[in-house]
């Protein structure tokens, strides 16, 4: 997300230089992408904010490891997706924050970004030992164990995003003539010395590695688990499905991490108006769809969450079975 506006910063700033003309196109063509973009975002808000709201509505999903962590997962995805879209919304009509304000929407939108990966890898041990250690799930996988992982994720998370800011702290800032902001709010605009940058990039590697060799170990797990006569073969298959889905949502969380290099590199062959187009595109479907994808998933796919989904998005209105 930081990069994504760091970029359309530069894409706007540029605009300036083109005719009178050309700058109330481009105008236009911001105020009615921005609209665009935020109808579809509002709609997976709603969504989500379903699914936040199903997941507190009945005992067994309150009482249900699985269920907790999804929980973990929407609430983290829809908390960055709103500061995506507060972000995006900024940067298109070129309002400068202070600094302090920039750098807490930034070290938020750090913290709750980096949950969703680590969740995933959670969520996808815990199907590992329901499907290969079904007898023995009810023992590991207790609700005890299972908030502890949601705490270790959190902490973990946290104490990236306090390493930043230790970072952070080398910049004079007395040297500044205001704390109001020259460019638009990005995270390469606060973290600006080599070393956030290179701890970033370690950092980034090291969880969707990480995260890909567990999720990874774990479908081998349940694939291997699925020659065995005794497994239950469609939770097998159900559960093996799901693996394949956590790796496509980590998949689309990691090409966030280069989207910025790739634009870059096209930056030199086309023009700036069209890099500002590719920039949205690559929010709607890296930030925003990736957001919405885990309520769809178990929303569409989950036996018991589907019934009362249906019935919320429906404005409580029964839909008949004739």
């Amino acid at each position: 997300m930081s990069d994504y506006f760091s970029r359309m910063s530069f894409a706007n700033q540029s605009v300036t230089n083109i005719t009178t003309e050309h700058q109330y196109q481009g105008l236009l063509e911001r105020v009615l992408l921005s609209a665009l973009i935020t109808a579809p975002c509002c709609v997976f808000l709603f969504i989500n904010g379903t699914m936040l709201f199903i997941l507190r509505s009945k005992a067994v999903f309150c009482e249900t490891s699985r269920y907790i962590l999804l929980y973990n997962l929407l609430f983290a995805d829809t908390t960055l997706m709103v500061l995506s879209q507060i972000m995006f919304i900024l940067s298109s009509i070129r309002v400068r924050l202070m600094y302090p304000v920039c750098g807490f929407l930034i070290m938020l939108a750090d913290l709750t970004k980096e949950i969703s990966p680590l969740t995933l890898v959670v969520m996808s041990v815990e199907r590992y030992v329901a499907v290969c250690y079904p007898l023995r799930h009810a023992t590991i996988i207790t609700m005890r164990n299972t908030w502890m992982a949601i705490f270790t994720v959190w902490a973990f998370s946290s104490l990236n995003v306090l390493t930043r800011v230790i970072l952070l702290l080398h910049f004079r800032f007395e040297d500044l003539e205001s704390l109001q902001m020259t460019y638009i709010c990005s995270a390469r605009v606060m973290w600006i010395f080599r070393k956030s940058n290179h701890y970033e990039k370690a950092y980034t590697v090291f969880v969707f590695v990480s995260a890909g060799v567990a999720i990874t170990s774990s479908y081998i797990g349940v694939m291997i688990a699925a020659r065995s006569a005794s497994t239950d073969k469609a939770s097998t298959r159900k559960t093996r499905n799901t693996l394949l889905l956590h790796l496509i949502q980590l998949g689309l969380s990691l090409s966030s991490t280069i989207q910025n290099p790739l634009l870059i590199a096209i930056s030199g062959f086309v023009t700036r108006l069209l890099i500002i187009r590719i920039q949205i595109i690559f929010y709607v479907c890296i930030f925003i769809f990736p957001r919405c994808l885990s309520s769809l998933i178990y929303g569409i796919r989950d036996q018991s969450i589907r019934p009362l989904l249906t019935y919320h998005l429906c404005c409580r209105l029964r839909l008949s079975e004739d």
